[in-house]
């Protein structure tokens, strides 16, 4: 293996309008005669995206939460260019998840419309305008499960679940929540077979916005304020393709975790990996 050497900065800097992003890791081999060196964004969903001059906007314009069409008039560059951006500045954000909650923790399950948004042609049902609405009242397989823990500290996880069974919610909360926690929720059955099989104890819930009066710590009431953001927020896009879900997940999660702190900075250093959850197992 040839020698190598790591000077490691990390950084990203605003200058007037335009973004710098500062070397993350410079690495070169010894070894080799061309000493190759590499940036903050190699082997990043940024790297050689152009124009960096106009990433400042963009991520301003992710911060507010503003459309795709209104994202590309503030940058100057086609709307199409804005919706790529969008999903490279996302993609990072999509994975940054605490790796463990702490204390008591919330969980409970909430269910999204599904959306073939942007796809044209091979539709299951008709094409439904601006969001719209299911066929069906109530749930149905047109509506998507998503879950979501979250613990007294505000960190949060979600994921959208392939089934609302036991085995997807351990696929995604699986070593996030652990025995060592005091776990909320509302006695489905899926959730409650996970808990049973993790070995965690479960606070079931049956009315879950009136905790007991002997325990009224135990309530689902921050999970479900956070559900109802997150639906507040998603109804600006008129409906989010199914398959896009995820990042748009990571988008709400990371402007929750960041808060007054959300600045183009910081949904930079996002992109490259350097999340507001990954930073804090640096």
């Amino acid at each position: 293996m040839p020698d190598t050497e790591r000077n490691p900065q990390l950084q990203a800097e605003i200058v007037g309008n335009s973004v710098r992003v500062l070397v993350s890791y410079r690495t070169f081999s010894h070894a080799c005669p061309f000493r190759p060196t590499f940036n903050a964004l190699t082997k990043t969903p940024l790297a050689n995206l152009r124009m960096k001059d106009k990433w400042a906007a963009q991520t301003a314009a992710m911060i507010e939460g503003v459309s795709t069409a209104q994202a590309a008039r503030r940058c100057g560059v086609h709307y199409t260019t804005a919706f790529r951006w969008r999903h490279r500045f996302l993609a990072s954000l999509a994975g940054d998840k605490p790796k463990a909650l702490s204390g008591i923790v919330e969980g409970d399950e909430t269910f999204i419309l599904q959306s073939f948004k942007g796809k044209r042609s091979g539709l299951p049902r008709k094409p439904r305008k601006r969001g719209g609405k299911a066929a069906k009242r109530g749930l149905s397989a047109e509506q998507i499960a998503l879950i979501v823990a979250r613990d007294r500290q505000g960190a949060t996880t979600d994921a959208v679940l392939a089934k609302l069974n036991r085995v997807s919610i351990a696929a995604a909360l699986g070593g996030i929540v652990r025995p060592a926690n005091a776990f909320c929720c509302d006695g489905g059955t899926a959730i409650v077979a996970f808990a049973r099989r993790a070995g965690i104890a479960a606070h079931i819930l049956p009315v879950p916005g009136k905790p007991n009066p002997s325990a009224p710590d135990f309530h689902l009431n921050n999970v479900n304020a956070y559900h109802g953001r997150l639906k507040e927020w998603l109804r600006r896009f008129h409906g989010v393709a199914t398959k896009n879900l995820p990042n748009y997940l990571g988008w709400r999660r990371t402007l929750e975790a960041l808060g007054p702190n959300a600045t183009s900075t910081a949904m930079i250093l996002g992109a490259i990996g350097l999340g507001p959850y990954q930073q804090m197992t640096l």
